[in-house]
């Protein structure tokens, strides 16, 4: 369990690390899920302590949305000043994203019955 732990935290760290020293416009934890998943990719087998610990970490992950959410209450001004601006982006983007994956998914969708 310990060391499935250690495994997430080192993926973690290093993806934050990657991210300090090359500038990729990508967030650290990102680039620690993508070495964590080319690490199971190059070393395949199950993984039944990672499976454990995944499974409560996401069992839990409404908890460790506590601390954004207070964050998001602190800036309470900020929130007045653009509460509006930022309610219409998220729906928009919220509406493309839906069209977007619905489109995606039928061209798979046609694709496949095209392919069978």
């Amino acid at each position: 369990m310990i060391a499935a732990i250690a495994t997430l935290l080192l993926c973690q760290l290093l993806g934050e690390g990657i991210h300090l020293l090359s500038g990729l416009p990508l967030p650290g934890a990102v680039i620690g899920m993508f070495l964590l998943l080319g690490w199971l990719l190059l070393r395949p087998g199950e993984r039944p302590s990672l499976v454990q610990v995944s499974g409560w970490l996401t069992a839990h992950l409404s908890v460790m949305f506590v601390p954004a959410a207070v964050g998001l209450i602190e800036e309470g001004p900020v929130l007045a000043r653009n509460g509006v601006a930022i309610v219409v982006a998220t729906l928009a983007s919220t509406l493309l994203t839906i069209a977007v994956t619905a489109l995606v998914f039928r061209w798979a969708l046609a694709r496949q019955e095209r392919g069978a």
